[in-house]
């Protein structure tokens, strides 16, 4: 079973990562490893309720999976549980998300008070929720387009709230996993730089 990563460095900031609808993969490892090493507490928990993770060519079980198992109700329960437990042991806490991981994070934006900042990466779901206002500094990566709503149209609601930053790069959905077929490996690595930026000045 792929449970809760967690990475102590004794650190005054810690960063909740969000996996997407496959579970903790080699992708996700890999990401909590690297922030990690920029000395941040790092926290992914397990959103999954089974012992079952899925491969990217499972990608329709997955999302059935985690629609009709879990849902964005349940598990945005779950880690603002996990961020009201440890809120009074850090003096900054932000979120990471990627698809519906960034969706989640865009749910709990509106916990006025319980995070510095949050990042989501390809959150496409963020459509069914464009109304929310987080109450958190927010940074949001987008690709060029995506196949089954108009990602310009979104970006466009979202750009005119407060606080939030959009960025919408040359790429495509699943951009940030290098074990993806859409995996783009100078967008990442800008994107990295840029959340990493992100967070500094909410530190400052």
């Amino acid at each position: 079973m792929d449970k809760t990563i967690v990475f102590k460095c004794n650190s005054d900031t810690v960063i909740i990562v969000l996996h997407e609808i496959y579970g903790i993969n080699n992708h996700i490892r890999n990401f909590c490893e690297m922030l990690a090493n920029e000395k941040n507490d790092v926290i992914c928990p397990n959103l999954l309720l089974s012992n079952q993770s899925f491969s990217l060519e499972e990608e329709v079980i997955a999302y059935n999976n985690f629609i009709q198992n879990i849902g964005f109700s349940f598990a945005q329960q779950q880690v603002e549980n996990l961020s009201l437990e440890i809120r009074n042991d850090y003096k900054y806490r932000f979120i990471i998300g990627y698809s519906i991981g960034a969706t989640l994070a865009w749910l709990c934006s509106q916990r006025e008070g319980l995070y510095n900042g949050i990042v989501g990466f390809y959150g496409s779901r963020i459509r069914d929720y464009k109304d929310i206002v987080p109450k958190c500094p927010t940074l949001l990566f987008f690709p060029r387009n995506e196949e089954t709503f108009d990602i310009n149209s979104l970006t466009q609601d979202l750009s005119i709230k407060e606080d939030i930053r959009i960025v919408q790069v040359n790429a495509l959905h699943g951009f940030a996993d290098p074990w993806s077929s859409k995996y783009c490996s100078e967008v990442s690595e800008e994107t990295i730089r840029v959340t990493i930026d992100f967070m500094n000045r909410q530190r400052q």
